[in-house]
């Protein structure tokens, strides 16, 4: 089916050509600040491990502040989604990058000196952090025009892994220069460039007359039922549900499991932490190769292909219940690390494609909430479950679990191509 030809900018002018994404200057200061945010995300728990080393901070501590980081998180994402949608989504992303980029800083001068303190700090970093997921995955659709969000997709997932990879090293080696204190001054910043370098989105117009007036003399939704909109907007497309249940539990179990589960293996079964940074390193380095496999891969079933690619994940737990070679486990997790990102790109897109234009952050957000939120469980039910059953009943289950709900997922009439206009057109 040919892509159509992407409608006039809000200004009235066509949108550029097919030069690379990364070119077009308003997506290039997205995409800065979304790498932004990113290397500040995946630094902070790393310099908090720093300061752990250095005696700065005790190891019960630092539980407490990444679980105050995660607790602000989960706060924030349904709230933001709210008010992105109420509001500018570019304000939001100001908001929630000067709210971090304030935040860090008072962490840093909290450590070592109150627990009270550096805990609240971390929640608000944690809050800003929430705030900017479905904001940012709002405004994408805003800045990109319809036929190149795939490709912005995929650019801004590929900042997401190479900040994986490079936040803890840059880290490390800034470490060698600075103490902890102005490493966290240094996230701050990291934050407001998230917050000032994007630039401002354009609302759909069509969007803005279509919705709904509140009913004369009863004023604004409240944050709650404007929420509950986002949820029944959700509901209108069975391939988002679907989709969603299985993210969530590919995430709850396998993505739980092997990060419980890898060091025990790589320590017990092979004697050696090698195993463990391979097989990471491997899904990394996978992820990258399947954000640039994706960007330009165009497949008749778009939907099957992502669900197909999230299933997996599967073998990312699979791999560890049997003793094989090393090699095979950092396979296992490279294929894995390909099939997440086969899934995550046509997962956005198609949900900035089809999900109403002014509750796109809602439903962005209920997605973040429920895929992040069900991870901290997972991690805590992971381990005891080891304990009574055995590592490799775990992991036979969790990846049951990986390849299974995918599968489910697939049956859903729109969730073969991620639209439920193509099922209705399907449908006899």
């Amino acid at each position: 089916m040919p892509t159509p030809a992407a409608p006039p900018t809000a200004t009235g002018t066509p949108p550029p050509g097919r030069r690379p994404i990364l070119l077009d200057l308003r997506f290039l200061r997205l995409w800065t600040g979304a790498t932004a945010s990113g290397l500040a995300t995946w630094a902070l728990p790393f310099v908090l491990g720093l300061a752990v080393f250095d005696r700065t901070l005790a190891a019960a501590d630092l539980g407490l502040l990444l679980a105050a980081r995660t607790v602000g998180f989960l706060a924030a994402v349904p709230v933001a989604g709210v008010l992105a949608d109420r509001h500018s989504r570019r304000g939001v992303v100001l908001w929630a990058g000067i709210t971090s980029g304030v935040a860090a800083p008072v962490l840093a001068y909290g450590l070592g000196r109150s627990v009270l303190l550096t805990a609240a700090a971390a929640a608000v970093a944690g809050a800003g952090q929430g705030a900017c997921r479905p904001a940012y995955q709002a405004l994408t659709a805003e800045v990109v025009d319809t036929d190149r969000r795939q490709q912005a997709n995929a650019a801004m997932t590929l900042a997401v892994r190479v900040t994986t990879l490079v936040g803890p090293s840059l880290a490390a080696l800034l470490a060698l220069l600075l103490d902890t204190q102005g490493l966290l001054v240094g996230i701050g910043l990291l934050w407001l460039v998230a917050a000032f370098v994007p630039g401002r989105g354009a609302r759909c117009a069509a969007a803005a007359h279509d919705a709904p007036e509140p009913p004369s003399g009863t004023g604004r939704t409240s944050l709650l039922g404007e929420f509950a909109e986002g949820v029944r907007e959700a509901r209108r497309h069975p391939w988002f549900l679907a989709g969603l249940g299985a993210l969530s539990a590919v995430i709850a179990t396998g993505y739980s499991a092997t990060g419980v589960a890898l060091p025990l293996v790589s320590r017990d079964e092979y004697g050696t932490e090698v195993v463990l940074a391979g097989a990471m390193t491997a899904y990394t380095a996978g992820a990258l190769g399947g954000a640039l496999l994706i960007a330009r891969l165009r497949p008749r079933s778009p939907g099957w292909v992502a669900l197909a690619g999230l299933a997996a994940y599967g073998l990312a737990p699979l791999s560890l219940v049997f003793p094989v070679h090393p090699v095979a486990v950092a396979a296992a997790y490279a294929v894995a690390g390909i099939g997440i990102e086969v899934f995550n790109v046509p997962w956005f897109t198609a949900a900035q494609r089809e999900v109403a234009p002014d509750k796109l952050a809602r439903v962005s957000s209920l997605d973040f909430l429920l895929s992040y939120g069900l991870a901290p469980v997972g991690l805590a039910v992971i381990a005891p479950a080891i304990d009574a059953f055995g590592a490799r009943a775990v992991l036979a289950g969790c990846a049951l679990v990986c390849f299974a709900a995918p599968a489910a997922a697939a049956f859903v009439p729109s969730a073969r191509t991620f639209s439920r206009l193509s099922a209705r057109r399907a449908s006899p």
